[in-house]
Protein backbone atom coordinates (compact mmCIF):
# COMPACT_ATOMS: atom_id res chain seq x y z
CA UNK A 1 0.00 0.00 0.00
CA UNK A 2 1.31 3.43 -0.95
CA UNK A 3 2.27 5.61 2.06
CA UNK A 4 -0.29 8.26 1.10
CA UNK A 5 -3.05 5.67 0.93
CA UNK A 6 -2.02 4.45 4.39
CA UNK A 7 -2.24 8.01 5.72
CA UNK A 8 -5.71 8.53 4.28
CA UNK A 9 -7.10 5.18 5.42
CA UNK A 10 -5.71 5.74 8.94
CA UNK A 11 -7.48 9.09 9.33
CA UNK A 12 -10.66 9.16 11.37
CA UNK A 13 -13.52 11.67 11.04
CA UNK A 14 -14.49 14.20 13.69
CA UNK A 15 -15.52 12.51 16.93
CA UNK A 16 -19.29 12.83 17.05
CA UNK A 17 -19.58 11.94 20.73
CA UNK A 18 -17.26 14.79 21.71
CA UNK A 19 -19.17 17.21 19.48
CA UNK A 20 -22.48 16.13 21.01
CA UNK A 21 -21.05 16.70 24.49
CA UNK A 22 -19.87 20.14 23.40
CA UNK A 23 -23.30 21.06 22.05
CA UNK A 24 -24.92 19.89 25.28
CA UNK A 25 -22.57 22.00 27.38
CA UNK A 26 -22.94 25.07 25.17
CA UNK A 27 -26.68 24.93 25.71
CA UNK A 28 -26.38 25.16 29.52
CA UNK A 29 -23.69 27.84 29.78
CA UNK A 30 -24.61 31.24 31.24
CA UNK A 31 -25.64 32.85 27.95
CA UNK A 32 -28.58 32.80 25.59
CA UNK A 33 -28.40 29.75 23.28
CA UNK A 34 -26.29 30.46 20.20
CA UNK A 35 -25.36 33.96 21.37
CA UNK A 36 -21.65 33.43 20.74
CA UNK A 37 -22.38 32.75 17.07
CA UNK A 38 -19.63 31.11 15.05
CA UNK A 39 -17.43 30.77 18.13
CA UNK A 40 -19.83 28.09 19.36
CA UNK A 41 -19.55 26.17 16.12
CA UNK A 42 -15.76 26.49 16.36
CA UNK A 43 -15.81 25.12 19.93
CA UNK A 44 -17.90 22.18 18.75
CA UNK A 45 -15.51 21.47 15.86
CA UNK A 46 -12.48 21.67 18.16
CA UNK A 47 -14.04 19.00 20.35
CA UNK A 48 -14.59 16.84 17.29
CA UNK A 49 -11.04 17.38 16.05
CA UNK A 50 -9.32 16.56 19.32
CA UNK A 51 -11.88 14.02 20.53
CA UNK A 52 -11.95 15.85 23.86
CA UNK A 53 -14.57 17.93 25.64
CA UNK A 54 -13.34 20.43 26.56
CA UNK A 55 -10.54 20.35 23.97
CA UNK A 56 -7.05 20.62 25.48
CA UNK A 57 -4.98 22.61 22.98
CA UNK A 58 -1.62 22.73 24.79
CA UNK A 59 1.38 24.45 23.21
CA UNK A 60 1.02 26.48 20.00
CA UNK A 61 3.33 26.95 17.03
CA UNK A 62 3.30 28.89 13.79
CA UNK A 63 4.87 26.70 11.11
CA UNK A 64 6.46 28.80 8.35
CA UNK A 65 7.60 26.78 5.33
CA UNK A 66 9.93 28.41 2.82
CA UNK A 67 10.94 27.68 -0.75
CA UNK A 68 11.97 29.40 -3.96
CA UNK A 69 10.26 29.29 -7.35
CA UNK A 70 11.73 29.10 -10.83
CA UNK A 71 8.74 30.96 -12.27
CA UNK A 72 10.26 34.17 -10.89
CA UNK A 73 12.23 34.20 -14.13
CA UNK A 74 9.00 35.41 -15.75
CA UNK A 75 8.89 38.68 -13.78
CA UNK A 76 5.86 37.71 -11.70
CA UNK A 77 6.91 39.35 -8.42
CA UNK A 78 7.68 42.85 -7.24
CA UNK A 79 10.64 41.42 -5.31
CA UNK A 80 13.69 39.37 -6.38
CA UNK A 81 14.08 35.73 -5.37
CA UNK A 82 16.89 36.64 -2.97
CA UNK A 83 14.26 38.04 -0.62
CA UNK A 84 13.15 34.50 0.28
CA UNK A 85 16.47 33.79 1.97
CA UNK A 86 16.58 37.25 3.53
CA UNK A 87 13.11 36.89 5.01
CA UNK A 88 13.88 33.42 6.39
CA UNK A 89 16.81 34.99 8.23
CA UNK A 90 14.42 37.69 9.44
CA UNK A 91 12.04 35.04 10.81
CA UNK A 92 14.92 33.33 12.58
CA UNK A 93 15.99 36.67 14.03
CA UNK A 94 12.49 37.41 15.30
CA UNK A 95 12.00 40.57 13.26
CA UNK A 96 9.10 39.71 10.93
CA UNK A 97 5.39 40.44 11.32
CA UNK A 98 4.69 36.78 11.97
CA UNK A 99 7.13 36.86 14.90
CA UNK A 100 5.28 39.82 16.39
CA UNK A 101 1.87 38.16 16.06
CA UNK A 102 3.15 34.80 17.28
CA UNK A 103 4.58 36.48 20.38
CA UNK A 104 1.20 38.07 21.09
CA UNK A 105 -0.40 34.64 20.80
CA UNK A 106 2.18 32.95 23.00
CA UNK A 107 3.20 30.71 20.09
CA UNK A 108 6.59 29.50 18.91
CA UNK A 109 7.68 30.09 15.32
CA UNK A 110 8.93 26.95 13.58
CA UNK A 111 10.71 27.88 10.36
CA UNK A 112 11.26 25.11 7.81
CA UNK A 113 13.54 25.26 4.76
CA UNK A 114 11.68 23.19 2.17
CA UNK A 115 13.54 24.51 -0.86
CA UNK A 116 15.25 27.87 -0.41
CA UNK A 117 17.80 28.53 -3.16
CA UNK A 118 20.57 29.11 -0.62
CA UNK A 119 22.27 27.46 2.33
CA UNK A 120 21.12 28.90 5.67
CA UNK A 121 22.91 27.77 8.80
CA UNK A 122 20.92 28.48 11.97
CA UNK A 123 20.26 26.25 14.98
CA UNK A 124 16.55 27.09 14.99
CA UNK A 125 16.00 26.32 11.29
CA UNK A 126 14.51 22.95 10.39
CA UNK A 127 16.09 21.89 7.11
CA UNK A 128 13.90 19.63 5.01
CA UNK A 129 15.26 20.89 1.70
CA UNK A 130 13.92 19.05 -1.32
CA UNK A 131 15.87 21.19 -3.78
CA UNK A 132 17.27 24.66 -4.34
CA UNK A 133 14.08 26.16 -5.69
CA UNK A 134 11.69 24.64 -8.20
CA UNK A 135 12.11 24.68 -11.97
CA UNK A 136 10.28 27.27 -14.10
CA UNK A 137 6.78 25.81 -14.41
CA UNK A 138 6.07 27.69 -17.63
CA UNK A 139 8.60 25.43 -19.35
CA UNK A 140 7.66 22.11 -17.77
CA UNK A 141 7.12 20.51 -14.35
CA UNK A 142 8.22 22.55 -11.34
CA UNK A 143 9.42 19.36 -9.64
CA UNK A 144 9.29 15.62 -10.02
CA UNK A 145 6.49 13.52 -8.51
CA UNK A 146 9.07 12.00 -6.18
CA UNK A 147 10.05 15.45 -4.91
CA UNK A 148 6.40 16.36 -4.33
CA UNK A 149 5.89 13.18 -2.33
CA UNK A 150 9.00 13.81 -0.25
CA UNK A 151 7.72 17.29 0.57
CA UNK A 152 4.31 15.92 1.52
CA UNK A 153 5.90 13.33 3.78
CA UNK A 154 8.06 15.98 5.41
CA UNK A 155 4.92 17.94 6.30
CA UNK A 156 3.16 14.91 7.78
CA UNK A 157 6.26 13.93 9.76
CA UNK A 158 6.62 17.48 11.10
CA UNK A 159 3.12 17.35 12.60
CA UNK A 160 3.95 13.98 14.16
CA UNK A 161 7.07 15.49 15.71
CA UNK A 162 5.36 18.61 16.99
CA UNK A 163 2.45 16.62 18.41
CA UNK A 164 4.98 14.44 20.23
CA UNK A 165 6.50 17.59 21.72
CA UNK A 166 3.15 18.71 23.12
CA UNK A 167 2.00 21.10 20.40
CA UNK A 168 -1.75 20.75 20.02
CA UNK A 169 -2.58 23.82 17.91
CA UNK A 170 -0.72 24.93 14.79
CA UNK A 171 -0.88 27.94 12.49
CA UNK A 172 0.41 27.48 8.96
CA UNK A 173 2.32 30.05 6.90
CA UNK A 174 4.95 30.32 4.20
CA UNK A 175 7.65 32.35 2.53
CA UNK A 176 8.63 32.12 -1.12
CA UNK A 177 8.94 34.87 -3.70
CA UNK A 178 6.73 33.87 -6.62
CA UNK A 179 4.52 31.54 -4.62
CA UNK A 180 1.26 33.40 -5.23
CA UNK A 181 1.79 32.60 -8.90
CA UNK A 182 2.30 28.95 -8.04
CA UNK A 183 -0.74 28.99 -5.73
CA UNK A 184 -2.86 30.53 -8.48
CA UNK A 185 -1.73 27.91 -11.00
CA UNK A 186 -2.48 25.14 -8.51
CA UNK A 187 -5.91 26.59 -7.74
CA UNK A 188 -6.72 26.93 -11.45
CA UNK A 189 -5.59 23.37 -12.06
CA UNK A 190 -7.62 21.91 -9.18
CA UNK A 191 -10.80 23.96 -9.64
CA UNK A 192 -10.71 24.31 -13.41
CA UNK A 193 -10.83 28.11 -13.35
CA UNK A 194 -9.15 30.61 -15.65
CA UNK A 195 -6.06 32.59 -14.57
CA UNK A 196 -8.18 35.75 -14.59
CA UNK A 197 -10.10 34.27 -11.64
CA UNK A 198 -7.14 32.84 -9.75
CA UNK A 199 -4.37 35.40 -10.18
CA UNK A 200 -4.03 38.51 -8.02
CA UNK A 201 -1.40 41.15 -7.38
CA UNK A 202 0.46 39.16 -4.70
CA UNK A 203 3.25 41.32 -3.35
CA UNK A 204 1.73 44.33 -5.09
CA UNK A 205 2.66 44.11 -8.77
CA UNK A 206 1.38 46.81 -11.13
CA UNK A 207 -0.98 46.21 -14.06
CA UNK A 208 1.86 45.05 -16.29
CA UNK A 209 3.05 42.66 -13.59
CA UNK A 210 -0.48 41.32 -13.14
CA UNK A 211 -0.67 40.64 -16.87
CA UNK A 212 2.66 38.79 -16.71
CA UNK A 213 1.43 36.66 -13.81
CA UNK A 214 -1.76 35.70 -15.62
CA UNK A 215 0.20 34.88 -18.75
CA UNK A 216 2.70 32.81 -16.75
CA UNK A 217 -0.08 30.81 -15.11
CA UNK A 218 -1.80 30.21 -18.44
CA UNK A 219 1.46 29.04 -20.03
CA UNK A 220 2.29 26.83 -17.02
CA UNK A 221 -1.09 25.11 -17.19
CA UNK A 222 -0.77 24.57 -20.93
CA UNK A 223 2.85 23.38 -20.75
CA UNK A 224 1.92 20.81 -18.12
CA UNK A 225 -1.37 19.62 -19.57
CA UNK A 226 -3.46 20.92 -16.66
CA UNK A 227 -5.84 23.21 -18.53
CA UNK A 228 -8.89 20.95 -18.15
CA UNK A 229 -9.10 21.31 -14.37
CA UNK A 230 -9.18 18.56 -11.80
CA UNK A 231 -12.56 18.85 -10.09
CA UNK A 232 -13.94 16.18 -12.40
CA UNK A 233 -10.83 14.02 -12.49
CA UNK A 234 -11.58 10.33 -12.09
CA UNK A 235 -8.78 9.98 -9.54
CA UNK A 236 -8.68 13.27 -7.65
CA UNK A 237 -5.77 12.20 -5.46
CA UNK A 238 -3.58 11.25 -8.42
CA UNK A 239 -4.50 14.48 -10.20
CA UNK A 240 -3.68 16.57 -7.12
CA UNK A 241 -0.27 14.95 -6.81
CA UNK A 242 0.32 15.62 -10.50
CA UNK A 243 -0.75 19.26 -10.16
CA UNK A 244 1.40 19.77 -7.06
CA UNK A 245 4.48 18.43 -8.83
CA UNK A 246 3.91 20.33 -12.06
CA UNK A 247 2.90 23.80 -10.83
CA UNK A 248 3.33 23.70 -7.06
CA UNK A 249 6.27 24.55 -4.87
CA UNK A 250 8.32 22.72 -2.29
CA UNK A 251 6.76 24.77 0.50
CA UNK A 252 3.24 24.33 -0.92
CA UNK A 253 3.65 20.56 -0.98
CA UNK A 254 5.10 20.69 2.53
CA UNK A 255 2.10 22.69 3.75
CA UNK A 256 -0.25 20.21 2.11
CA UNK A 257 1.57 17.56 4.13
CA UNK A 258 1.01 19.55 7.32
CA UNK A 259 -2.71 19.63 6.52
CA UNK A 260 -2.68 15.86 6.07
CA UNK A 261 -0.80 15.50 9.33
CA UNK A 262 -3.41 17.62 11.07
CA UNK A 263 -6.11 15.13 10.19
CA UNK A 264 -3.93 12.11 10.89
CA UNK A 265 -2.76 13.23 14.34
CA UNK A 266 -5.90 15.21 15.28
CA UNK A 267 -4.04 18.50 15.67
CA UNK A 268 -6.14 21.54 14.63
CA UNK A 269 -4.35 23.68 12.04
CA UNK A 270 -5.23 27.31 11.32
CA UNK A 271 -4.46 28.06 7.69
CA UNK A 272 -3.38 31.53 6.59
CA UNK A 273 -3.90 33.18 3.21
CA UNK A 274 -3.97 32.19 -0.43
CA UNK A 275 -0.83 30.07 -0.55
CA UNK A 276 -1.59 27.91 2.49
CA UNK A 277 -5.22 27.61 1.36
CA UNK A 278 -4.14 26.39 -2.08
CA UNK A 279 -1.98 23.81 -0.32
CA UNK A 280 -4.95 22.81 1.85
CA UNK A 281 -7.06 22.47 -1.29
CA UNK A 282 -4.53 20.04 -2.73
CA UNK A 283 -4.56 18.11 0.55
CA UNK A 284 -8.36 17.88 0.37
CA UNK A 285 -8.06 16.25 -3.06
CA UNK A 286 -5.52 13.80 -1.65
CA UNK A 287 -7.58 12.94 1.45
CA UNK A 288 -11.19 14.23 1.65
CA UNK A 289 -11.26 14.17 5.47
CA UNK A 290 -8.53 16.83 5.68
CA UNK A 291 -10.67 20.02 5.70
CA UNK A 292 -12.51 18.85 8.85
CA UNK A 293 -9.32 19.53 10.82
CA UNK A 294 -8.57 22.93 9.30
CA UNK A 295 -9.64 26.38 10.48
CA UNK A 296 -9.64 29.31 8.05
CA UNK A 297 -8.16 32.44 9.60
CA UNK A 298 -8.91 35.23 7.15
CA UNK A 299 -9.91 36.13 3.62
CA UNK A 300 -7.07 37.85 1.78
CA UNK A 301 -7.18 40.30 -1.09
CA UNK A 302 -6.22 37.62 -3.62
CA UNK A 303 -9.23 36.81 -5.84
CA UNK A 304 -8.60 33.07 -5.92
CA UNK A 305 -8.46 32.80 -2.14
CA UNK A 306 -12.21 33.01 -1.65
CA UNK A 307 -12.80 30.42 -4.37
CA UNK A 308 -10.39 28.01 -2.68
CA UNK A 309 -12.00 28.58 0.73
CA UNK A 310 -15.44 27.95 -0.75
CA UNK A 311 -14.24 24.72 -2.32
CA UNK A 312 -12.91 23.62 1.08
CA UNK A 313 -16.17 24.55 2.78
CA UNK A 314 -14.34 26.82 5.24
CA UNK A 315 -15.53 30.21 6.46
CA UNK A 316 -12.72 32.58 7.54
CA UNK A 317 -12.90 34.30 10.90
CA UNK A 318 -11.36 37.62 9.84
CA UNK A 319 -11.41 39.97 6.86
CA UNK A 320 -8.74 42.61 7.43
CA UNK A 321 -7.63 43.21 3.85
CA UNK A 322 -4.33 41.46 4.56
CA UNK A 323 -2.06 40.03 1.88
CA UNK A 324 1.27 39.55 3.64
CA UNK A 325 1.42 35.80 4.08
CA UNK A 326 4.03 34.36 6.47
CA UNK A 327 1.21 32.93 8.61
CA UNK A 328 0.31 36.37 9.94
CA UNK A 329 -3.47 35.96 9.64
CA UNK A 330 -3.30 32.47 11.12
CA UNK A 331 -1.20 33.70 14.05
CA UNK A 332 -3.70 36.47 14.74
CA UNK A 333 -6.48 33.88 15.02
CA UNK A 334 -4.79 31.59 17.52
CA UNK A 335 -6.23 33.48 20.49
CA UNK A 336 -9.71 33.31 18.95
CA UNK A 337 -9.38 29.55 18.59
CA UNK A 338 -8.25 29.27 22.20
CA UNK A 339 -11.19 31.40 23.28
CA UNK A 340 -13.54 28.91 21.62
CA UNK A 341 -11.99 26.07 23.58
CA UNK A 342 -12.00 28.08 26.82
CA UNK A 343 -15.73 28.72 26.53
CA UNK A 344 -16.25 25.00 26.98
CA UNK A 345 -13.63 24.59 29.68
CA UNK A 346 -14.00 27.71 31.79
CA UNK A 347 -17.44 29.26 31.41
CA UNK A 348 -19.98 28.56 34.17
CA UNK A 349 -23.25 26.75 33.63
CA UNK A 350 -26.57 28.15 34.87
CA UNK A 351 -26.58 25.48 37.56
CA UNK A 352 -23.01 26.03 38.79
CA UNK A 353 -23.49 29.80 38.91
CA UNK A 354 -26.86 29.61 40.62
CA UNK A 355 -28.56 31.50 37.80
CA UNK A 356 -32.05 30.72 36.62
CA UNK A 357 -32.08 29.45 33.07
CA UNK A 358 -34.39 30.61 30.33
CA UNK A 359 -38.02 29.70 30.92
CA UNK A 360 -40.43 28.92 28.11
CA UNK A 361 -42.66 31.84 27.19
CA UNK A 362 -46.38 31.12 27.41
CA UNK A 363 -48.51 32.08 24.39
CA UNK A 364 -49.90 35.59 24.71
CA UNK A 365 -47.24 36.82 27.13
Amino acid sequence: MHWLERVCTTMEPLREEAMAAARERLDVLTKPPGSLGRLERLAERLSGMTGEMPPALGKKAVVVMAGDHGVCEEGVSAFPSAVTEQMVRNFLGGGAAVNVFAKHAGADVVCVDMGVAAEIAHPALLVRKIGYGTANMTKGPAMTPEQAERALQAGVELVERLAGEGYRLLALGEMGIGNTTSAAALTSALLGIAPEASVGRGTGVDDAGLARKRDAVARALAANGLTAGGSDAADRAAYALEALSKVGGFELAGMAGVCLGAALYRVPVVIDGYISTAAALAASFLCPLTPSFLIASHRSEEPGHGLALDALGLEPMLALGMRLGEGTGAALCLRIVEAGADVLGSMATFASAGISGQLPVEPGE
